[in-house]
This record gives C-alpha cells, structure tokens and sequence, in this order.
C-alpha cells in the first residue's frame, strides 16, 4: 500500500512537472517562435497562456517594442575629404518573427548585421555631403561681428541633417527587406549622435579659430581706440571754446 501511495505521488509529480513544461507564458510585447528540433512549428503573435510539448519543444520570445542599436563610431570623409567622427544609432521593430528567427535567430546577430548595413549607408550618405549639411547648421555673422550657427535648411524646409537621416534610414529599410535577406525586421529611424572632427585634425581648428578670435579682438580694440581719441578730441575741443569764451567775457566785465 505505501508502495502504491509513493507510485501515485510520483506519477503526481511527473504530471504537474510535465504540465508546467507545456504552459508558457508570452508577454503582451513579445512574440513566442516554438520550434521542434530547429524547425518552426507555429509563432505566437498575441499575449497569453500557451502551449507547448514538453522537452521536444522550445519556445524563443522576440521583442515586438523598439530596439536601439549603437553603431560603432566611424571616420568617414565627406564630400570635400574632410574626415568626421560619425557615432550614430539605429531603432528597428521586428515585423516578422518567423523569417527573424529563420535568418538571424538572436537579437544580438541582428543588431551586428543590421548595424553594417546602416553604417555603409551613412557612410555613402556622407560622402556626398557638405560638411554644414552633415552637422546640420553653417555660420553666420551678425551686424556687431558676431559669429553664430544657424539651421541650414533644405529646399523643403527640412533640416539638412534630418534630411540626409531620412535618406539613410529609406535605403537601410530597403536592403535589410530586399529578395535576397527579407529578415523580417523595419528599420524605424537613424541618427547621427555626434559628427566630431577627428583628434588629429582638433587641435588645429582650434588654433585657426583661436587666431580668427584674435583678429576680431584686436578689430574691436582698434575701433574702440579710434572712438576713444575721437570723443577725447571732441571734449578737448570744447573745453578750449568754453574757456575761450569765458576769458572774453571775464575781459569785458574787467573793461
């Protein structure tokens, strides 16, 4: 009897072991891809309880929220052969957990993949830039001499930057979705983070723009010199008309 009892836990046991294998749980910003034996038996698209066969099934949950990829920084020159450090990043959905799961498996091979794809596009994209369009703005002097940096704007009122980042992120889309790769992902958005000249090249734009600094110093200097002897030259001027008017009168009060 306490031989049966002991069976009868054990096959208890078993039975809610085998059950919890079967129940997985699939979050509402997830996909669940079940496999058997590296083959895909069915993708779960919508949250829930589901189900799955014990010990031959697998299931593997994707994202279905936003990913970010930080792309390595790269020296890319432009369109003048002026190198700049481009660091950017990229947010992609995976639309497609099937073909995700088929062509890339993980998310750590898509960002990798993904990310070479977009770099090659910045890189072409930059190339074929100015340098003001690329950081997005160009300097202007104001009426007191002033140096500032303004939005330099396409023909259509965009942003120059956003403008190249939209052409960048549509190509990236394209490739990634094309015939011969169709990984199942969207490229969402592109951006440059910084776009730095490179360390070599720092120090002596520094130095330009120290020496431009000191030509306008020593302008304004000179300017104000000028204004100072001109208004001293004004007072000395008047002081001799008022003295000399106040003699003659003090002569003609004595006579």
């Amino acid at each position: 009897m306490k031989a049966l009892t002991i069976i009868a836990g054990l096959l208890v046991l078993t039975g809610v072991g085998l059950v919890t294998q079967s129940l997985v749980i699939v979050d509402q910003t997830q996909f669940g891809v079940v496999t058997r034996f590296g083959d895909i038996q069915r993708v779960y698209r919508n949250p829930g309880l589901k189900f799955k066969l014990p010990v031959v099934e697998q299931i593997t949950r994707f994202d279905k929220q936003l990913l970010r990829v930080d792309v390595r920084t790269e020296s890319m020159p432009d369109r003048e052969s002026q190198f700049l450090e481009i660091d950017a990043y990229l947010r992609y959905r995976i639309t497609d957990p099937r073909k995700f799961w088929t062509r890339l498996r993980d998310e750590t091979t898509a960002a990798g993949r993904i990310s070479v794809i977009v770099i090659s596009e910045i890189r072409e994209a930059v190339a074929g830039s100015e340098r003001t369009d690329i950081i997005g703005g160009e300097p202007a002097v104001l009426e007191d001499g002033k140096i500032i940096v303004v939005r330099k704007k396409t023909a259509e009122g965009l942003d120059t930057r956003t403008a190249l980042m939209e052409r960048v992120r549509n190509r990236s889309d394209a490739n990634v979705n094309a015939a011969d790769k169709d990984w199942g992902v969207q490229i969402v958005d592109v951006k440059i983070k910084r776009a730095d000249f490179p360390p070599n090249v720092e120090q002596t734009v520094f130095n330009r723009m120290r020496t431009e600094r000191d030509v306008q110093a020593k302008r304004f200097r000179a300017e104000g010199e000028e204004e100072g002897l001109t208004i001293t030259a004004d007072v000395d001027r008047e002081v001799t008309i008022i003295t000399a008017e106040a003699d003659r009168e003090s002569n003609q009060l004595r006579g």
